[in-house]
């Protein structure tokens, strides 16, 4: 669970509550930043989430994501948040800068995830 314990993770999971937070107090941000940080950093926050699991279940540390789950992943969360949702729940919208928010925050991940875990 060393993902979890990473200085980094913890800095962008409270980034994004801190966002999360300031919307349901009603504090006001920029809206570069109360509509489109958390989808920068949506699935990095996810992907190491993933990566921590898949490393306790199989017990082994050195598993790493690969580059085509991680793709699967993100198409999944792509279609989920911003074509099927936004159909059936007006609180969700859908909007191709937040996929490709999404694909910015996976290349991140996939940059990133064997020096920082």
């Amino acid at each position: 669970m060393s993902i979890l314990k990473n200085p980094i993770f913890i800095s962008l999971f409270s980034l994004a509550v801190l966002v999360h937070l300031t919307k349901l107090f009603g504090f006001s941000l920029p809206n570069s930043l109360a509509f489109y940080l958390n989808d920068l950093l949506c699935m990095p926050i996810v992907l190491s989430l993933c990566l921590a699991a898949v490393r306790w279940l199989k017990k082994d540390g050195h598993i790493y994501i690969p580059w085509v789950a991680i793709i699967l992943i993100t198409l999944y969360y792509s279609f989920h948040f911003e074509w099927l949702l936004p159909k059936f729940m007006s609180r969700y919208t859908a909007d191709l800068i937040d996929v490709g928010l999404y694909f910015v925050g996976a290349l991140l991940f996939y940059v990133f995830q064997k020096r920082l875990f």
